[in-house]
């Protein structure tokens, strides 16, 4: 597939990269911390350093446009493949690339966005290129709607296609439509929307399954490649790591405080433990609530937020938090703001006391 394509490999790879270039023209222009990351709220919680910015995320996003046209090419059935359906594997990544890497130089150089009116745009407008393509998508191994049905029937590969290709379509201009609506409601319709769309054909798919079992027409899974299990045996393997690994992140993970000794030790999974010497705390101050402002460099899971973080009112600061708790500790060492607390209130509380006890004597 490649090989019959090297210009269009060639061409898409350049426009993966060619946000690089602008960044190189602009270097100097450029902040050195860039926001890359932007909240289900809609407000930027994460910034990464210019030179991942402009080098990292290009390279990163090029190695994904790769994986994507070699897993292809190792598709024994897209010899056969209909030309324009073939083509969006060489575009969607450019496209992404290219998409991404704007609002990120857009927000850089101080214009003003809502994420939340640009989502839709960004998931509805693939949609409907890919609903319009789906329908010619001829079986294979590598992109469409792959389940046991499809793959091993290629009536049912055909019908389930061309109702997918329909509702993809509609879907993703309902999704661009979904702009109008208040902010709110954008992330929670527009899951909705996407899950629909990608179960939708499944179920269709095996309603066909069923009839045809009825009607005694048997489905065989056809024998796959050596290349074919490669892949299938690799992206199983980086896909189950990567769920795991995205799971233990999420949703695990503690931090432990201990005063002894006129000393503050710090302890926090995932990320780097901390000490302070009680005698340099200056001030320590219990709150109730607290507004985090940004993440410029740390671990924001939704359990915990660790790391360098920067707000209205302290500017940079350093944060060990546990998300479902509001309340806080604010300490001012030497100079520097850091602020901490524990998984209640209560817990919050007695060490905003036993600070006070160190700090005291």
């Amino acid at each position: 597939m490649i090989k019959n394509n090297k210009i269009k490999a060639v061409i898409s790879s350049i426009l993966t990269l060619l946000p690089a270039l602008f960044g190189i023209i602009f270097w100097d222009k450029l902040p050195d911390r860039m926001f890359i990351h932007w909240g289900m709220d809609g407000n930027a919680d994460g910034t990464s350093n210019k030179a991942f910015c402009v080098f990292g995320l290009p390279i990163i996003i090029l190695i994904l446009h790769w994986v994507c046209l070699i897993a292809t090419s190792f598709d024994k059935n897209q010899k056969n493949q209909n030309k324009k359906a073939l083509g969006m594997i060489f575009w969607i990544v450019p496209f992404i690339s290219l998409f991404v890497n704007t609002l990120m130089y857009s927000v850089a150089f101080g214009k003003e966005f809502n994420p939340l009116f640009l989502m839709p745009l960004i998931l509805g407008v693939p949609f409907v290129i890919m609903g319009n393509y789906l329908p010619k998508v001829k079986q294979n191994s590598t992109f469409g709607v792959k389940v046991y049905w499809t793959l091993n029937n290629e009536e049912n590969w055909d019908k389930t296609h061309r109702f997918a290709g329909k509702i993809w379509f509609f879907g993703g201009l309902i999704l661009i439509a979904s702009v109008l609506l208040p902010d709110k409601l954008v992330i929670p319709i527009a899951s909705v929307i996407i899950m629909t769309l990608i179960i939708a054909p499944i179920i269709y798919s095996y309603s066909i399954y069923k009839k045809h079992i009825k009607a005694g027409i048997s489905y065989k899974s056809a024998p796959k490649s050596k290349g074919e299990k490669i892949v299938a045996v690799i992206s199983l393997i980086i896909g189950t790591l990567i769920v795991i690994a995205a799971s233990v992140l999420m949703f695990t993970g503690d931090v432990e405080y201990q005063v002894k000794d006129k000393t503050l030790r710090i302890e926090a999974d995932y990320w780097s433990d901390l000490q302070i010497d009680c005698d340099k705390i200056e001030n320590a101050e219990y709150r109730d609530t607290f507004d985090k402002g940004t993440r410029t460099n740390g671990l924001g899971s939704a359990r915990l937020s660790l790391g360098n973080f920067r707000n209205d009112e302290f500017g940079d600061y350093i944060l060990y938090s546990y998300n479902q708790n509001d309340s806080c500790v604010v300490m001012r060492v030497d100079g520097k703001i850091f602020v901490i607390n524990g998984k209640t209130a209560g817990e919050t509380k007695e060490l905003y006391e036993l600070i006070q006890t160190q700090t005291a004597n």
